[in-house]
């Protein structure tokens, strides 16, 4: 029996997606039931902090760095860009007071899922349609059935090919709005 792309790739993804939220809503949760609310307006910063940590990978992918085995950089900056991002929303929780944070959390979250769909699903959701390829070919099917019958799965992965386009622009966006934040928050709260 074929299993889908959408059912092999896409619902797993969705279910480790759905754990960022549920991990965000309870660790929202537990420090409001423990009245330790404040803990999560702190935990923006060390959040920021793993996010610019993540960059290192892409500073090494592009050849600005040349120290690091991309491997364990990549899985470093997938890491601590998730635990990152989860720290920033529990710091946001259900706590929307002003545009720029809540525009800032947003980009973020479009970021994380553009970040997930380039990791999770991409490279698996390529393997999956060649060896859906593979194995009707071997089935004696000829090219235009092959391609007939791998359409679907075919049209899913051209539409996930596409997710640096949003990836990299989202990530802009977000720092910006991010610092914007930052700054806003040396400014009105009296540190500087």
């Amino acid at each position: 029996m074929k299993i889908s792309l959408w059912r092999q790739h896409v619902l797993p993804f969705t279910l480790l997606l759905g754990l960022l939220a549920a991990a965000t809503l309870a660790g929202d949760y537990v420090l409001h039931r423990l009245n330790l609310v404040w803990v999560g307006r702190y935990m923006g910063i060390p959040g920021t902090l793993l996010i610019m940590g993540s960059l290192y990978y892409s500073l090494r992918k592009r050849k600005y760095v040349t120290m690091g085995d991309p491997q364990t950089l990549l899985k470093m900056h997938e890491f601590s860009a998730w635990l990152g991002s989860l720290m920033v929303l529990i710091h946001a929780g259900v706590h929307f007071n002003a545009i720029l944070p809540w525009l800032a959390t947003v980009a973020m979250g479009v970021n994380v899922v553009s970040g997930m769909v380039g990791k999770m699903l991409l490279n698996r959701s390529r393997r999956h349609v060649q060896s859906e390829r593979e194995h009707f070919q071997l089935r004696g099917l000829s090219r235009p059935e092959v391609e007939q019958a791998v359409f679907w799965d075919a049209v899913t992965l051209d539409a996930m090919a596409q997710w640096r386009k949003v990836h990299i622009p989202i990530f802009i966006v977000f720092a910006v709005l991010a610092l914007g934040h930052i700054v806003s928050i040396f400014l009105f709260w009296g540190w500087v």
